[in-house]
């Protein structure tokens, strides 16, 4: 296994580099009839896009996504779906010192250890450019979801020791995509955008927490005990290279709870079993309950900064300063808000497609 696909009934397959001619997805198991066209994928893509505010790389990208297969007269055919979106803004000169150079932070001393060989331009493979497929891929699977009235809202909870007083879904729907900094809470967006160009001026930058909420997920969603929908859901959000930490629910503080504190009791409601809290965030024994699933990263600083940093010429094995130019957002944050939210809805809707008949009949 290469490590470049994901997923098992709803299968994706992201391909391409940061500074190469393209970067592209290739999904496997979308149902056929499903009405989808570029637009769907646009509107996402458009969510993730550089050089939108002052707070993101100053790379300009229209990403425009080509629908390459698997689609006939605006609805999908069941068969493989191939997108591409051309690399079209690209400078790949600020990279040149650092053929030889590990960046601090970056994937470059890895890549090299792994393979032997890496593309230096931008971060290869390893760039945050990769996401771009996820997102255009996490759009289709969005739209599955709308038919199964499932709804997936992502937004910035805190940015830099920042963080947003508690909001409500109506205030993530109506007021998350008006900042810059996608927060809910317009006096925190505030100071958020305020510490990242601060940070930016400084040469630095500075991460933060981004959560994601998916409202109307059914219970029963989960295979135990290795593919539980936690599990999955961790690998998912993990696997953005970005990310460094995951939790789901009261996560991290359940280990400062005691039981009777995080275990969320059940009454009846309107005739339904429910539960008065929702610590566990929406799964318990890997199997989703039906309460609203919650997600939360922890997002590192960008490691490209332009304040000086200590590395080794791996050509001389000497020590060395560097510093680097080029673009990068001062804080990934507002952009990883939608690559978490694919993330999040390639998992839900794999797991609906195994819960399938057809996908049962077809595994027997």
């Amino acid at each position: 296994m290469s490590g470049n696909s994901f997923g098992t009934a709803f299968r994706v397959t992201t391909w391409g580099e940061s500074h190469g001619l393209a970067v592209g997805v290739v999904i496997d198991g979308c149902p056929a009839g499903l009405a989808l066209s570029a637009a769907d994928i646009q509107h996402e893509l458009n969510r993730r896009k550089p050089g939108v505010s002052e707070v993101t790389t100053a790379r300009k990208e229209a990403d425009e996504v080509q629908l390459l297969s698997g689609i006939f007269e605006g609805e999908t055919l069941g068969t493989p779906i191939s997108m591409l979106v051309w690399n079209k803004d690209v400078n790949s000169s600020p990279y040149e010192p650092f053929q030889h150079i590990p960046r601090p932070g970056q994937a470059d001393y890895t890549y090299q250890l792994k393979y032997g060989r890496r593309d230096h331009r931008g971060g290869g493979r390893a760039s945050g450019r990769e996401t771009l497929a996820r997102v255009a891929a996490g759009a289709i699977a969005k739209k599955i979801l709308t038919q199964h009235s499932i709804e997936i809202l992502g937004h910035v909870v805190e940015i830099a020791g920042i963080r947003s007083r508690e909001v409500s879904v109506a205030e993530i729907r109506d007021r998350a995509e008006r900042t810059a900094v996608r927060c809910a809470d317009p006096e925190a967006a505030e100071l958020m955008e305020a510490v990242i160009k601060a940070a930016k001026e400084e040469g630095e930058s500075v991460g933060g927490i981004v959560e994601v909420r998916a409202l109307g997920v059914p219970p029963g969603l989960g295979e135990p005990v290795f593919d539980k929908l936690d599990a999955e859901l961790a690998k998912a959000l993990m696997s953005i290279g970005a990310v460094k930490g995951v939790e789901l629910g009261a996560g991290f503080e359940a280990a400062r709870l005691r039981a009777s504190e995080m275990n969320d009791e059940f009454f009846v409601h309107a005739g339904k079993l429910v539960t008065r809290t929702n610590n566990a965030g929406g799964v318990l024994g890997g199997i989703s309950t039906g309460a609203p699933l919650i997600c939360r990263i922890a997002v590192k600083p960008t490691p490209s900064i332009t304040k000086p940093q200590k590395s080794v010429d791996m050509t001389t094995m000497q020590d060395v300063e560097i510093k680097i130019t080029g673009r990068h957002d001062p804080c990934i944050c507002p952009r990883i808000v939608p690559v978490a939210e694919a993330m999040v809805a390639l998992v839900l809707v794999d797991f609906l497609l195994r819960m399938s008949p057809a996908y049962s009949a077809a595994r027997s």
